[in-house]
């Protein structure tokens, strides 16, 4: 496996275990990750190596960014995905966003069940869709991450198993 793969995974890991234990990313991993990305793709392939690193970086950070404006994900997060991208460039982590993606569904079921809050969350999300359709896409009080009643969700673990199912698929 490529040591760049290698890297990236090491990183989505650690910031899963902080994740889970503070419900934060630090911004020393996610920033200093993406600049040892740049700096690893501009020793690989010299400064070309600059395009797909910032390439991916910027593709990962717009996954993400529409959630973080409407408050339902935290900076972290779509920091770290921006991260992933600068390492594995702007292809690649379309596919790893798709499969964090499909892991943070999967957790927020698992979450939801057992807090109980499953039928809440159901509840919750129809009620969005229905405020969306009535005044546009924008955050609802009440449903942000800053004020919800429901259980957080670490979802660095969700970007952690995206990037490796990603990195092993691929």
């Amino acid at each position: 496996m490529e040591l760049g793969r290698i890297v990236v995974l090491g990183v989505v890991g650690i910031a899963a275990v902080i994740d889970l234990r503070t419900r934060r990313i630090p911004n020393l991993l996610t920033f200093g990750s993406t600049a040892a990305a740049v700096v690893y793709h501009v020793w690989m392939g010299g400064i070309g190596g600059v395009v797909p690193s910032m390439g991916g970086w910027a593709v990962g950070i717009a996954l993400f960014l529409p959630m973080f404006l409407l408050r339902g994900m935290g900076a972290g997060d779509v920091k770290l995905m921006g991260s992933v991208g600068a390492w594995l460039g702007p292809v690649l982590v379309l596919y790893a966003g798709l499969y964090s993606v499909l892991a943070g569904g999967l957790l927020a079921l698992i979450v939801g069940a057992m807090h109980g809050y499953l039928g809440r969350a159901f509840s919750n999300l129809w009620g969005l869709l229905g405020f969306w359709r009535a005044a546009g896409i924008q955050p609802l009080p009440g449903l942000t991450i800053e004020d919800s009643a429901g259980p957080r969700l670490a979802y660095g673990v969700a970007i952690a198993a995206g990037t490796l199912a990603a990195v092993w698929l691929k």
